[in-house]
């Protein structure tokens, strides 16, 4: 069919690909809102705030140095481990619920996995600039390829590598996520924040979080082989 007749003509069923991780994205997010909103109305037997609690879990691993702030924002909750402070988000800092108390400790658990120097965690550390590299240069790096090289050119492969290092981060990101939240899980329960009903409604919200990044890696990955996909079609269409 030759260069053009593969991709300037008829359907691109690889376009398939990003609908379905666009899709993927957009249903865990939905997830993840609707589920903190549900237990969000549910006020925990202690009556700690999320603050609260993120400053007895601090205090209890030996990260009394660490200050819980409240941040703007709608579940933009996080640990900077640049600035070792935790912040928690105007709906969750001030809230009582098992939901933001479950988020709390999530981002605690992110507190005690850098005190301990997690290994996935020190791994994604060190590939956040190449990663944000590859997400903001590794698509122009590869339209550049094809306008002075076409499909098969280096510039096209040098874009297809450097946009797998913002893959492999958010693959990386994938245990970072789901440890924090077994390590907050864990620790809601031993230090009796939550009841055992209370720690099931807060282990939904954890995991439908996590589903957010898993639907992330999944549309990264599915983008990723698009572009092998497309750019080896051209250049065998071409030898």
């Amino acid at each position: 069919m030759g260069y053009y007749g593969y991709y300037g003509y008829g359907f691109d069923w690889t376009y398939l690909m990003v609908l379905a991780g666009a899709i993927l994205s957009l249903i865990a997010s939905a997830k993840v809102n609707s589920t903190f909103q549900k237990y969000a109305k549910v006020r925990s037997m202690s009556g700690m705030t999320a603050a609260q609690v993120a400053r007895r879990i601090l205090d209890r691993n030996g990260l009394a140095e660490i200050p819980v702030e409240h941040v703007s924002g709608n579940l933009s909750d996080h640990y900077d481990p640049t600035k070792k402070v935790l912040r928690l988000s105007d709906s969750t800092y001030n809230s009582p619920s098992v939901a933001a108390i479950g988020v709390a400790a999530h981002e605690c658990g992110h507190a005690i996995q850098h005190k301990e120097s997690y290994g996935p965690l020190k791994l994604r550390t060190a590939i956040v600039p190449a990663a944000n590299i590859g997400s903001r240069l590794g698509m122009p790096i590869i339209l550049l390829g094809l306008v002075f090289g076409g499909g098969g050119s280096f510039l096209v492969n040098v874009g297809i590598w450097v946009f797998s290092l913002a893959v492999l981060f958010q693959i990386v990101t994938l245990p970072v996520e789901f440890n924090a939240s077994n390590r907050a899980l864990i620790m809601l329960e031993d230090y009796g924040i939550l009841g055992q009903d209370e720690k099931r409604k807060a282990k939904s919200v954890l995991s439908a979080a996590a589903m957010t990044y898993v639907a992330a890696a999944a549309s990264s990955i599915l983008q990723l082989l698009r572009l092998i996909i497309l750019f080896g079609g051209r250049r065998n269409s071409r030898d």
